[in-house]
């Protein structure tokens, strides 16, 4: 098994890393006065690397744990590595929900042909009309964010979780819709993350195929391997899973503190967890709106200020604008009031079905109405409003770089 898994995370670790690496070395060596023996070496990252090795790597687990059997028809297997609607950006699928269903493909029936294509539409209203708008905006702030005071790039860090949540979300809708048309299910990437009132839970709701890998191939191995420390062990599988995290993310620095930052908020959360249930038991915190509030605000928070060292191009930069957002104050940049206004319309509209979908799942239902007119009219504007606000020449899906 090691020998399978160091194989498959060979090219990886090369196309990924190296070059970083390579600089990095490079560029000390000759601070020291001493040449460093490899020339620098520039390739480009194959797409997807990441994902695929990560479902690669998981098959093998699997196959050595004997929860499935090896697969010995070569094409199902490669079919299952590079299925094409998720080998850019995932979800990270599991042997065991795919495989099956290459073996048993059914003729496309209507039913799943109508659901896929509702979520290929909803995907593409959030990259086109939500990611994308909002995309302009913080790329204007974070670009020249010395050029701007503290409001404005509070503003804009705040907005960069909606632009990766309807990024990745909307790729992920698409990949699922297709999927779907095919007639394979395909596991779901996101729950409506942004109503998580804990860090833990937002990380069970936010790239759930991700978090999910983790969690099984890794973060539970190391739990159980560090038992004897009890709690503290718990904290340093944490820290360990979430640098590790930040890692696949990109070789920087900057992915490493955010990293660090998760194992953090989530290890805070763990030591507390006792005396925060015996509170919330004692004062019946949990049924009161206020509270609720009060956690998913603060989940929010925790997690925009960690997003902006993985917006960040460097440690250096993160940190001046952190200093800028304490520092500087003044009116809020809105840049061209169109985009702006759209941007509010979009992201209100994502919201608004989140919260519908939240707390009222049988009562505001567009898409899954019994009545056809309805239904025929949410497709209709939802499909006008691509047609109208959506940005078609807008940059690649945030997720490919990964």
């Amino acid at each position: 098994m090691r020998l399978n898994i160091i194989s498959v995370l060979f090219p990886l670790v090369f196309f990924k890393y190296f070059t970083d690496i390579n600089i990095e070395m490079i560029q000390y060596m000759d601070g020291i006065g001493l040449r460093w023996p490899l020339p620098e070496i520039k390739h480009m990252l194959p797409i997807g690397i990441s994902f695929y090795t990560f479902m690669a790597i998981g098959y093998t687990i699997d196959v050595y744990n004997e929860e499935i059997k090896a697969e010995k028809n070569i094409g199902i297997l490669a079919l299952f590595i590079s299925f094409f609607p998720l080998i850019l950006s995932g979800p990270i699928e599991r042997a065991k929900n795919m495989i099956p269903q290459f073996k048993s493909l059914n003729a496309i029936d209507f039913n799943s042909l109508s659901q896929g294509l509702r979520f290929i539409l909803w995907g593409y209203f959030m990259k086109l009309v939500v990611a994308d708008r909002i995309g302009i905006y913080v790329d204007t702030i974070f670009i020249n964010f010395q050029q701007h005071n503290g409001s404005t790039i509070m503003f804009a860090s705040f907005l960069y979780p909606f632009q990766l949540y309807t990024d990745l979300g909307g790729y992920s809708l698409i990949a699922i819709g297709v999927s779907k048309v095919l007639g394979i299910s395909v596991m779901h990437n996101f729950n409506r993350p942004f109503f998580a009132s804990s860090m833990s839970e937002f990380w069970r709701r936010w790239h759930i195929s991700l978090i999910s890998w983790l969690t099984d191939y890794l973060y539970t191995p190391l739990s159980f391997y560090f038992r004897s420390y009890k709690v503290w062990g718990i904290v340093i599988a944490l820290m360990i899973t979430f640098i590790i995290s930040g890692i696949w993310h990109g070789a920087a620095m900057t992915f490493v503190v955010w990293g660090l930052l998760q194992g953090v908020f989530l290890s805070i959360e763990a030591l507390s967890n006792n005396s925060k249930n015996e509170i919330e038991k004692k004062y019946n915190l949990k049924k009161r709106i206020w509270y609720n509030i009060l956690g998913i605000t603060i989940t929010f928070v925790l997690f925009a200020v960690s997003q902006i060292f993985g917006r960040s191009n460097n440690l250096e930069m993160a940190v001046n604008i952190l200093t800028r957002i304490f520092s500087t104050s003044g009116a809020l940049f809105i840049g061209p009031p169109s985009n702006f206004i759209y941007i509010i319309v979009g992201l209100l509209m994502v919201l608004l079905k989140d919260f519908a979908d939240e707390y009222y799942p049988s009562k505001f239902q567009l898409f899954d109405n019994s009545n056809k007119i309805i239904r025929i009219f949410s497709f209709s504007l939802i499909f006008i409003t691509i047609l109208i606000i959506g940005v078609f020449d807008g940059g690649q899906f945030i997720y490919f770089q990964f």
